[in-house]
């Protein structure tokens, strides 16, 4: 089992290489009864929305769904899941 906290400060990267950053922060919906993780913040606006600096509106996140794998200190993601500069999804 994986702690969320596990995840904080590994590289993102797509399938094909392309560094994203790193995870700072995760987003999730939460409900009653439960947690669901729905996307990892990563690259320097992801680690200032973590502090507070700028619009929560601004950083860059990956989909949840968009994870391959778990790689020794990276997270690989689907190329697709990129598009631009904003990954959100």
């Amino acid at each position: 089992m994986r702690t969320l906290s596990s995840l904080l400060a590994r590289e993102v990267v797509t399938q094909s290489g392309r560094s994203l950053g790193r995870c700072y922060d995760l987003r999730g919906e939460l409900t009653a009864s439960k947690l669901r993780v729905t996307g990892l913040c990563v690259g320097g606006v992801g680690l200032r929305d973590r502090f507070g600096i700028g619009g929560h509106d601004r950083h860059e996140t990956v989909p949840w769904s968009a994870i391959v794998r778990l790689e020794g200190k990276r997270i690989i993601v689907r190329d697709e899941a990129v598009t631009g500069r904003s990954v959100d999804g």
